[in-house]
């Protein structure tokens, strides 16, 4: 009960660093949103840990419902990691054909 408590008060503290921020307009809506649903909805499943275990043994899962929430997390941060790398990937194009349509601009200016 004591790490329920817990970690539903970081996941406040992490909620009121976001409204701040929000109100701060260093975060856009978005975003806000996204982090508003992602740390309540993480609230929710602390909260309903129990009946997580109780769903995971119905389902046949040999793990705890913690261990499944874990990862299930670990499966989201890579599809989002690799998510950002292709994002990465077609913005170093994008700058590559910039910079080279500059130097060829540069070029046939100099003649």
């Amino acid at each position: 009960m004591l790490q329920k408590l817990l970690a539903l008060f970081i996941i406040f503290l992490f909620l009121a660093r976001l409204v701040w921020r929000k109100k701060k307009k260093e975060i856009s809506v978005n975003e806000f949103l996204f982090w508003l649903v992602f740390w309540i909805g993480a609230g929710v499943l602390i909260v309903g840990l129990k009946q997580i275990d109780q769903l995971a043994i119905r389902l046949g899962f040999s793990s705890s419902g913690i261990e499944i929430l874990l990862y299930l997390g670990i499966i989201i941060l890579f599809y989002f990691l690799f998510r950002l790398r292709l994002k990465m990937q077609k913005m170093e194009k994008n700058i590559t054909k910039i910079v080279r349509a500059i130097a060829l601009r540069e070029k046939n200016n100099g003649k």
